[in-house]
């Protein structure tokens, strides 16, 4: 597809800045145009040829080259980032997929009740995290601290035990075990785990909200 037929869409539809989705990339134009123009975009590519063709192609856009509407818009150079998706988190039966590892899960649970990337990406206890909380009208720090939700996610051994129905599964055994690991926090928590042996009743006096995996984990 010629370059200066995607610039014309491009020019239509977008401003400087905003990001262009191509979502079967092909040999890359919209990606190079859109890097021309000084739009952000994200290009996907299930075929070899993301290696093959568009790698090589938008190489020689951050490197400067001169073809197709280069000139007009005074390219220069640039950058760009080129990743290769994971494991799917979930298998076509709807189950967790057994080669997803803890952090790529946390990670993703994460984003999924905080709307906001992990910091690192990296977890070395079953708590992801704290959300919520924020403060306003004449609400103290005890009471913003009492509304945040503590994030817990019990899966893959994270307790050190690999044994699904132990370290996966939420008893009084593995409550303690939490506990035990994490600082203190007076507000709600979250946890996620295969199953959970607690009464409604005892998980109402924790102030917990039992989540199953997989089938209380949406993709969003």
């Amino acid at each position: 597809m010629p370059e200066r037929l995607l610039e014309h869409i491009l020019r239509i539809g977008t401003d400087a800045n905003d990001l262009v989705l191509d979502s079967y990339l092909g040999s890359g134009t919209t990606a190079a145009v859109a890097h021309k123009m000084g739009r952000r975009y994200i290009g996907i590519e299930m075929g070899e040829h993301a290696v093959t063709h568009c790698l090589p192609r938008l190489k020689k856009v951050v490197e400067g080259e001169q073809g197709g509407i280069s000139e007009a818009v005074g390219w220069q150079g640039g950058g760009f980032k080129f990743m290769r998706l994971g494991e799917p988190v979930f298998l076509d039966d709807g189950c967790i997929n057994p080669a997803v590892r803890f952090n790529t899960l946390a990670s993703y649970l994460w984003f999924l009740e905080s709307g906001t990337p992990h910091a690192t990406g990296t977890f070395t206890t079953p708590l992801l995290g704290v959300v919520g909380g924020s403060s306003g009208g004449e609400q103290n720090e005890d009471s913003a601290a009492a509304s945040r939700t503590a994030i817990i996610l019990l899966y893959n051994g994270i307790l050190g035990d690999r044994r699904p129905q132990a370290g996966n599964v939420l008893t009084t055994p593995i409550w303690n075990g939490i506990l035990a690991q994490l600082p203190p926090h007076d507000g709600p928590r979250i946890i996620y785990g295969e199953a959970c042996r607690l009464s409604r009743e005892k998980l109402k006096a924790l102030n917990v909200t039992f989540k199953q995996i997989p089938h209380d984990i949406r993709m969003r």
